[in-house]
């Protein structure tokens, strides 16, 4: 391998060479004549050209480049030179020297017998000559080193030596600012520069202020992050105290006893909830409110008939990952009941829950609800509907539609449909509706107190926004960070090119 010259002598070398022929047709040629790698005269002339001292044109052709197992032949020697050397005078055994070389032995046996370099005689291996002169290596260093050569033999082609790569090199003529030797300009004042005094001669390098500095490491905002606290403080905004969503294991009892539905409920079976096989059941539940429950559900009360089956409390005391937030709702909502005196209270609550369903491109087995819930005197349907169109309104939704549904623990029930600008159509959003007096009254809240309530996913609305098609995408290993990184800040009903304050969380 030719040896590396001094990146100084290479620029010296190719600026004499301009200054006396005023041209060099081929970088690679010149490289060769130098006995320099061709990358070594590449990086001058880039240097050079920055500073127009050169001028170059680009030359593209396809050129062979040497595979991985040739680079180690070039370094290190082909493997047929290798067994020659390896065979003594009075010869070897076939066995020995598959032992040695492994794996390379027949690419080497097949090459030394094709050069006539060895023969054999039954399992003994002879060499015929005395040294072998390594041509490969030598042809393979060439052609690493860049060096105009013939067009390697079709040899070395059927043995996968080399492969054909289009590469790129240069014509060189003089630049504007061309000179036979470039000055270095400093580019700090040092120490030394002061104590000399030979800073007053040095020729400084000008600063670029148009230069882009280095790129700010920052955190970017995860959309649904975004977007979750973007609500926040929508909720805040109107009155409303967060509740305490930290408990993602919660009993049946307050998942769905509590809500006055019903322990044959499809969604209490496995394949809907996700059950707890330890701790798989609880006995910190209030008794006195869990008899209500319990009465409530098997004869009625409170005006109502109830399902009038047999209810079990083992059934009530399994434990699972909650699969709706209305479990933290249910306990906020007795808690305000064993208060000496009532007050009104808005509560809301964001958080994860889980669902044993099939992953697919718009559902995920966790995910976040969002939730909102108003708990007064007298409270009827149409202030249900007037929040609700506030809360979105807020969002960017301000054509709301809304259409009868059943819940087990709401009773009128309501979904609800928004108006997309951007898809133009109208798409569900979130459920609603009033809870039922079965639920509330066991709980010991005054005659007379309604609750008004409604939830959505965080995912949904954040996928409307930010235009995702797979929630995959948003939530989960497979986030792309680009996307996080070039997000736009859009909401429903405006063009996601304008900037918006409610989803840039300001």
């Amino acid at each position: 391998m030719a040896a590396t010259q001094p990146s100084a002598d290479v620029e010296g070398a190719l600026l004499a060479h301009l200054n006396a022929n005023g041209e060099i047709p081929d970088s690679r040629s010149f490289a060769s004549s130098l006995g320099v790698p061709h990358k070594d005269v590449e990086d001058v002339i880039k240097r050079l050209r920055a500073f127009h001292i050169i001028e170059s044109t680009d030359i593209t052709r396809e050129a062979w480049v040497l595979t991985d197992e040739a680079k180690g032949y070039a370094a290190g020697g082909s493997p047929e030179v290798h067994l020659v050397a390896a065979i003594p005078p009075e010869g070897a055994s076939r066995a020995a020297l598959e032992e040695e070389f492994g794996d390379v032995f027949d690419i080497a046996r097949k090459a030394a017998a094709k050069n006539k370099w060895i023969r054999f005689e039954n399992d003994l291996v002879l060499r015929t000559v005395e040294d072998a002169r390594d041509e490969l290596q030598e042809l393979l260093k060439r052609v690493e080193n860049g060096e105009v050569v013939p067009d390697p033999r079709k040899e070395l082609e059927r043995r996968k030596l080399v492969t054909k790569e289009k590469t790129i090199w240069y014509s060189l003529k003089k630049g504007p600012e061309f000179v036979v030797k470039r000055k270095t300009l400093a580019t700090n004042v040092t120490r030394e520069h002061l104590k000399s005094g030979d800073w007053k001669d040095l020729e400084f390098k000008d600063y670029n202020y148009g230069a882009q500095g280095q790129p700010i490491a920052i955190g970017y905002s995860q959309p649904l992050l975004e977007v979750r606290e973007a609500i926040q403080n929508i909720f805040l905004e109107m009155g409303f105290s967060e509740m305490p969503t930290n408990m993602y294991v919660e009993s049946s009892f307050w998942n769905f006893d509590a809500l006055f539905q019903p322990q044959q409920h499809p969604a209490r079976d496995s394949h809907d909830t996700f059950f707890l096989k330890a701790p798989a059941t609880t006995t910190q539940l209030p008794d006195d409110y869990l008899e209500k429950v319990n009465q409530v559900h098997q004869s009625g009360g409170y005006g109502s008939k109830g399902y009038g089956y047999d209810w079990k409390r083992d059934e009530a005391e399994k434990n699972l990952l909650r699969t709706h937030t209305t479990a933290v709702s249910a306990r906020m909502l007795y808690k305000l009941a064993q208060e000496e005196h009532f007050a009104p209270k808005r509560y809301y609550s964001i958080d994860r829950v889980f669902r044993n369903e099939a992953v697919d491109r718009t559902h995920l087995a966790e995910f976040h609800q969002i939730e909102g819930l108003i708990c007064d005197y007298g409270l009827t349907l149409g202030d249900l509907i007037g929040v609700l169109e506030d809360f979105f309104s807020r969002l960017g939704m301000s054509k709301l539609r809304f259409k009868p549904a059943y819940n087990p623990y709401t009773e009128p029930s309501m979904e609800i449909f928004g108006y997309h600008e951007d898809l133009k159509k109208w798409v569900e959003i979130g459920n609603s509706g009033m809870f039922r007096p079965e639920m509330l009254l066991p709980m010991g809240l005054p005659e007379g107190v309604n609750v008004i309530a409604w939830g959505l996913s965080l995912e949904r609305p954040t996928m409307i926004l930010r235009n995702i098609d797979n929630i995959r995408k948003l939530f989960g290993p497979k986030v792309d960070f680009k996307v996080i990184k070039d997000r736009q800040i859009c909401r429903a009903g405006i063009s996601c090119s304008e900037p918006d304050r409610t989803l840039a969380g300001d």
